[in-house]
């Protein structure tokens, strides 16, 4: 299988595969994807609601009161560190973008808060910009495949890259995160996988390869970060 025929294996698995994220526009995708890290999309979702009423906007967010902002968000973890990086990523979209959430890369991962995982997301769901957002089920997923052979998510980013052409990239991201969440886990259900004719890991029987090493590092926990 190409790496192409593997994609379509993956979209024919996950037909309406996107973000699990709610938002109505970038700048709630935005706060939400930053809430998302160490968290799920599920309890993410069940916190915005109330809180794009209290803080619909930056100038909103920008002026809340961090103990207040904490509070809202405890559940999503690490709501210190969390609660600082949206205040100071409201300030910084009103003092340098007038509010707006900018449509470019390097812009994004210069707000508080915000590395490539969360600017591609932004990207590619909400701004209509390619992206490839690169989290542990891509990491695990796509070095199971043997479509990388590498755990660092800059370069897995750049060479999924170079395997599709950019109006896949975030579709491609979203069948991989969701290949790994239901079929492609820690361990993985390989007899319900439409990919396994191509799959290093399967084909090899599961041997500890270098894929495998990247998939195993991957499927672990990673440690809490500011940025993502």
């Amino acid at each position: 299988m190409t790496p192409t025929d593997v994609l379509d294996a993956l979209e024919t698995h996950h037909p309406n595969a996107d973000t699990e994220l709610h938002f109505r526009n970038a700048f709630e995708l935005l706060v939400a994807t930053v809430l998302s890290a160490q968290s799920t999309d599920a309890r993410v979702n069940e916190v915005t609601p109330a809180l794009f009423a209290r803080y619909p906007d930056p100038k909103a967010l920008a002026r809340a009161d961090l103990a207040e902002l904490e509070t809202q968000i405890h559940s999503t973890g690490f709501f210190r560190q969390k609660a600082r990086a949206l205040v100071g990523l409201a300030t910084e979209l009103l003092e340098t973008h007038h509010g707006t959430v900018p449509a470019d890369m390097d812009a994004l991962v210069a707000l508080p808060g915000v590395g490539r995982k969360t600017a591609n997301v932004v990207l590619g769901h909400a701004l209509g910009v390619p992206g490839l957002p690169v989290d542990r089920h891509v990491l695990r997923v796509a070095n199971r495949l043997g479509l990388v052979t590498s755990d660092d998510p800059v370069k897995v980013e750049h060479a999924l890259g170079a395997l599709f052409p950019p109006e896949r990239w975030t579709r491609a991201s979203d069948a991989l995160i969701l290949h790994g969440r239901r079929i492609c886990k820690p361990k993985p259900l390989c007899d319900r996988c439409l990919a396994r004719p191509g799959c290093h890991y399967y084909v090899s029987g599961g041997a500890v390869i270098k894929a495998g090493r990247g998939a195993q590092k991957a499927s672990k926990t990673p440690k809490a970060r500011a940025r993502r």
